[in-house]
């Protein structure tokens, strides 16, 4: 069974787009620690990212990278910060959190739970920044 990311991938569950290319995939965290939690996956499904190819795991991280620069850009923060756990779906992911303290990136504090609507803008204003 594909996993929730690959459905998203397929456009079968919708998602609030930040960033597309051919391999990756960047999207909003429709329950996120900070404003903009934004994911970053490989479009191709893979379970643990120390899986994913060689090029393919480089190329992931540089697209990471672009997209961090323009969350910098529309959220107000000190930093980006990265997590990669992997427990959660079985899809490779990278979290990339808007940080102003350290406990920002705690994930077992309680989530945002933001409508449609504030994550459409957030989203736009991410996409804006590139």
């Amino acid at each position: 069974m594909a996993s929730i990311f690959t459905r998203i991938v397929n456009g079968e569950i919708p998602a609030h787009k930040i960033a597309e290319d051919e391999h990756f995939l960047a999207f909003l965290d429709v329950m996120p620690l900070v404003e903009g939690h934004t994911l970053v996956i490989p479009k191709k499904e893979v379970d643990y990212i120390f899986n994913v190819e060689d090029e393919m795991y480089s190329a992931l991280w540089l697209f990471a990278k672009k997209v961090s620069k323009a969350l910098e850009k529309a959220i107000p923060c000190k930093r980006i910060g990265i997590a990669v756990i992997g427990l959660e779906v079985p899809h490779a992911h990278i979290h990339l959190v808007p940080l102003n303290h350290v406990g920002d990136i705690n994930f077992t504090q309680a989530k945002l739970k933001p409508t449609a609507d504030e994550l459409a803008a957030i989203a736009e204003r991410i996409r804006s920044s590139f």
